[in-house]
């Protein structure tokens, strides 16, 4: 019996949660933004020129914002440029700052 009070709980709070709204994401949002984010994780570790570990990647609502240190304004300046090329990625807010 606890097993189907869970599932029906759980049900509950999915389809309640499934709505977006301009500050809060659709559970089909959320998935998008979470495949989104692991795309331009997965890019930025694959590349030569950025150092991915040193870059933090977070999406909402398809507009990716990414963070951390760079070495040099070709890093930074590359990195957004990876960015932007990942399926389904409006925009990108690029608040890496270069070491200096």
């Amino acid at each position: 019996m606890k097993r189907r009070q869970f599932l029906v709980l759980a049900a509950a709070v999915a389809a309640a949660g499934c709505a977006g709204s301009r500050t809060r994401e659709s559970t089909g949002e959320y998935l998008d933004d979470a495949s989104i984010t692991a795309k331009v994780k997965t890019a930025l570790l694959q590349d030569e020129v950025v150092k991915g570990l040193d870059i933090q990647v977070e999406t909402f609502k398809r507009t990716v914002q990414l963070s951390g240190f760079v070495n040099t304004a070709s890093e930074k300046q590359r990195a957004e440029a990876i960015a932007r090329d990942i399926a389904g990625v409006r925009f990108v807010k690029n608040d890496i700052r270069v070491k200096q």
